[in-house]
């Protein structure tokens, strides 16, 4: 099913015509991948120096982040992670005027500042469920929204609050038919705040809050999650059920990440959100040589 175009920043994502690469920019001392780029010197040189380097090897947008979702990660008050992205997305915007900027956040305030000072699109681990606020910053911004699925323990007790304490983990009585529903309550949230059906994106949440085998069956059984009639990112960058699969370490889990890119455009990803921009670009314009019958 193809959803209508969608114009994030001066860019128009025409989905179904390509797959479209968001290259991951973490202002994080912990990232999951050691891809942080706080521990390389001045936080906002890194940031740039990385974000062209993206865009030359292929980047239609990045996503830029101030707190790790990696399992066990300590969270991240707003005043921080406000001190850690805004100056990049400030330096972004001017920099690359014409780069489309995501900010990765499921806080209300951070939001808000981001979208104020360049940001574009929010994407949000918890499909607006973690801040009640978020829906109507998306919405007074008239910004497109990512949702993501998600049945993580949140680290945060404050989001286990604002959650209801309804974290569930692991446990689905249907897989496919929870991840529909549950991503269907999200959009719920953001249509009844007053967000454009046509500027939302859902996320399927690869590796928050399921098992190995949930992950393969999510990425082969993707076009089910597409059949809701919404574009679909697809985040499975050096995840760890790659990790579990080839006994591999995060740095060593590009082939794995490439099968998963590869299989997910065949399921219908509209998006996929990567570390590795260079190969994974090249994966998908490849793949979208097949399964689209253009190389462009």
């Amino acid at each position: 099913m193809k959803s209508p175009s969608l114009q994030i920043g001066k860019f128009t994502f025409d989905w179904g015509s390509r797959t479209y690469v968001m290259g991951i920019l973490n202002v994080t001392p912990d990232s999951f991948s050691g891809d942080g780029v706080i521990s390389k010197g001045d936080v906002v040189q890194a940031a740039l120096s990385q974000a062209d380097d993206f865009i030359a090897s292929g980047a239609d947008i990045l996503d830029v982040g101030g707190e790790s979702t990696r399992p066990g990660s300590a969270p991240v008050h707003a005043d921080e992670e406000l001190e850690r992205v805004i100056p990049v997305i400030h330096a972004l915007h001017k920099t690359f005027p014409d780069l489309s900027i995501s900010i990765d956040t499921y806080k209300a305030q951070v939001a808000d500042e981001a979208l104020k000072t360049g940001a574009h699109i929010v994407n949000d681990v918890w499909g607006l469920r973690a801040d009640p606020g978020l829906a109507h910053v998306v919405a007074k911004y008239k910004a497109p929204v990512i949702l993501m699925h998600n049945r993580s323990n949140p680290a945060s007790l404050d989001v286990r609050e604002k959650l209801g304490y309804a974290y569930i983990g692991s446990e689905y009585q249907n897989l496919i038919e929870d991840v529909k529903r549950e991503l269907l309550e999200s959009v719920a949230l953001a249509r009844y705040a007053g967000v454009a059906e046509s500027q939302i994106v859902l996320d399927p949440g690869i590796g928050f809050g399921k098992t190995r085998e949930h992950n393969l069956e999510l990425i082969n059984r993707l076009a089910e999650i597409r059949s809701l009639g919404y574009p679909i990112l697809l985040g499975t960058s050096r995840k760890s059920f790659i990790g579990f699969t080839l006994d591999l370490p995060a740095d060593q889990r590009v082939e794995g990440t490439a099968a998963t890119v590869s299989v997910g455009i065949t399921r219908g990803a509209d998006m996929i959100r990567v570390h590795d921009v260079k190969e994974m670009a090249r994966v998908a314009k490849m793949t979208d040589a097949i399964v689209r019958k253009s190389p462009n």
